[in-house]
């Protein structure tokens, strides 16, 4: 059960950044054609992040509100509600009219379905790693939440590729029908992890959690609350930490393939390989660093992925604006291997231990969540911005990738000298069905 609680959690997550990284590939590809006409380009594409942003404002309103029933009524079922969200608002998204068809109106019901689409990705990854951490023994923690956080990537390749196969089709064939495809496609992968997901079982974890809340009659009806009680320095700080990784992962997968295109003359199909290639690095990185982050500790992991950051952030565009697409692809995918893949292999366990089992849902939702709505969203509507205010040159993106991993240089220093959660909140991970032996 513990091996199929971690299957669960990393094709469920897969599939529905799929679903996530579709809106991304799109907005620098399709949206700003079918929905945003205008005469001027930099402001069809201003336009069409700035929906895509939308999502995630969306995202701590879902996360939260079914963070709450994760921690009252427990993992299983709100995995199962964020993959129907998702799965339901994405394939609609593929029958929707466009703005030509239907005027505004498109453009509102897109909206209201990137809203619906946030919400269940609010949860969805809170939720897989809250499942699998309490599985696993802490030994372990790092490599089994590390999976599913950087199926993250693996679903955003999905998406990516997806789009890659379209985009070879006609100009008039892609905006017609050929962008539909991909969204449709949901439906078909929306059913495998909707399958997988309904044969879980509740966390030993939890279940003892509640049982013990139940005999002491502690038991909250919102344990966000209790939470922010708390824990308010640890929520603030913890909300802080994901900076770097949210600034890399939406520059490296939603920014780039606009930036290639549309300022340093690359083609459509170039720029998808080049984010494709970035986020198969990204995915494989996170197993192989989830195994380094068990043997150095999750916050040192986590702290060495934003200094790289730091280090990286101008090389990587200067690489990229030598033209050379086996240079930029390069740097993209060192960037997404020791950057992204050491931040998103400390994460998972880092948040996971802050947080007693009775609030750890809500803790790692509210956390992950609220710093999607002030950095992952806005960053790919920012980075275009800043390089219309340098005329093209990306150095001020460079720039803000370096604030976003001092930000958490700072956030994790800070959290690691904070005591753990109360002893008396832990429950112990050795119980029969936990990944004693997970490789």
């Amino acid at each position: 059960m513990a091996r199929r609680a971690l299957l669960a959690g990393v094709v469920g997550t897969l599939i529905e950044w799929y679903d996530y990284g579709l809106y991304g590939a799109a907005s620098a590809l399709v949206l700003p054609e079918l929905f945003f006409p205008s005469d001027d380009p930099t402001a069809s594409t201003l336009a069409a992040f700035a929906t895509f942003a939308v999502g995630f404002f969306a995202r701590p309103v879902g996360g939260l509100v079914i963070a709450n029933f994760g921690d009252r009524f427990g993992r299983k079922p709100v995995l199962v509600i964020t993959i129907v969200l998702m799965g339901a608002a994405t394939t609609l998204m593929g029958l929707l009219p466009t703005y030509e068809q239907l005027g505004a109106w498109a453009v509102v019901l897109l909206i209201a379905l990137r809203f619906v689409q946030g919400a269940g990705a609010g949860a969805e990854l809170a939720g897989a790693m809250t499942l699998v951490t309490e599985y696993a023994p802490k030994s372990r923690r790092a490599f089994v939440t590390a999976i599913p956080n950087g199926a993250a990537a693996g679903g955003t390749l999905l998406a990516t590729l997806a789009f890659l196969a379209v985009s070879a089709l006609p100009q008039e064939a892609l905006l017609s029908w050929g962008w539909r495809i991909p969204f449709l496609m949901s439906a078909v992968l929306f059913l495998v992890a909707f399958y997988i997901r309904r044969h879980i079982e509740e966390t030993p974890e939890f279940q003892r959690a509640q049982t013990e809340a139940l005999e002491r009659n502690a038991e909250s009806r919102v344990p966000l609350i209790r939470l922010m009680k708390e824990q308010p320095r640890v929520l603030f700080l913890g909300f802080l930490s994901g900076t770097a990784l949210n600034v890399v992962f939406y520059t490296l997968v939603a920014f780039m393939t606009s930036y290639m295109t549309t300022e340093l003359g690359f083609s459509r199909t170039e720029g998808l390989i080049a984010v494709s290639i970035t986020a198969l690095v990204g995915f494989g990185s996170a197993p192989i660093m989830g195994n380094l982050a068990d043997r150095i500790g999750p916050a040192t992991s986590y702290r060495y992925g934003a200094i790289g950051l730091i280090i990286v952030a101008f090389p990587l565009f200067a690489a990229i604006r030598t033209g050379n697409l086996l240079v930029a692809t390069a740097a993209m995918a060192f960037t997404a291997f020791f950057v992204y893949g050491a931040t998103i292999a400390g994460q998972g366990a880092f948040l996971s231990d802050l947080f007693p089992t009775k609030y750890r849902f809500s803790g790692i939702a509210l956390t992950r969540e609220l710093n999607t709505v002030v950095v992952s969203g806005p960053t790919p509507f920012i980075a275009v911005a800043l390089v219309q205010l340098l005329n093209g040159a990306p150095w001020l993106v460079a720039a803000y990738m370096v604030v976003g991993g001092l930000i958490t240089v700072t956030a994790v220093t800070l959290l690691s000298r904070t005591p753990p959660a109360r002893p008396d909140d832990k429950i112990s991970t050795h119980h029969p069905n936990h990944l004693e032996g997970v490789q």
